[in-house]
């Protein structure tokens, strides 16, 4: 079994990369939908959350308002550092057991996990390390594709680690600022390196 870290900015194109690994044969874990599941009601991340920024954070059906949310964070270091610390832990654990999964059925499986921070002490706990690159012209396309306007859009890009800092310690990366075809050219290329070194 081989596991890549895939990671990369906002609006760089990872979710795209990532279908296209699963398209080839991989198994996908992606962070950001376990983060969503251990926030669930009455999940044990959705109690320390709700408990630490209090009910206002909850829809009328108890589920979290995540822009509500992400305004209590937002540009707040440690209130981002608290939040990290309550749910990452969860996400880790879902993470953990659904790659055992994967491993016990499919014991030569490539699972790409797809991370949105990504820091060098996770250099160790996959394989390799894959991040995704996209200009920041096409970050700001991207985004206002996603309704957010120049000035917002700015200000989540620069909100983010240096994407240069990413890559660094990355074993691949993938320009994602041309066509779908080129994108795909290079998915393919790493996903062979890959299955290639298993056999």
């Amino acid at each position: 079994m081989t596991i890549l870290g895939l990671s990369g900015s906002i609006a760089s194109g990872k979710s795209t990369v990532s279908k296209m690994f699963v398209e080839l044969g991989a198994y996908l874990i992606d962070w950001d939908k376990l983060g969503h599941d251990v926030m669930l009601p009455n999940q044990s991340a959705w109690k320390a959350v709700v408990e630490y920024f209090g009910k206002e954070i909850l829809n009328e059906d108890q589920t979290i308002n995540r822009p509500v949310l992400g305004q209590k964070v937002f540009n707040k270091p440690e209130e981002l550092q608290k939040l990290n610390q309550l749910v990452h832990p969860e996400i880790y654990k879902e993470d953990e057991r659904l790659a055992n999964k994967i491993r016990s059925e499919y014991p030569n499986a490539v699972i790409v996990k797809d991370i949105p921070l990504l820091n060098p002490d996770m250099k160790k706990v996959f394989d390799m390390i894959l991040v995704v690159f996209a200009n920041e012209k096409n970050q700001i396309k991207r985004l206002a594709e996603r309704g957010f306007d120049q000035v917002e859009a700015i200000k989540r890009i620069k909100a983010q680690p240096p994407i240069e800092e990413k890559m660094e310690i990355a074993d691949f990366i993938i320009y994602n600022d041309g066509s779908l075809d080129e994108t795909k050219r290079q998915v393919e290329k790493i996903y062979t390196t890959l299955t290639s070194e298993k056999e």
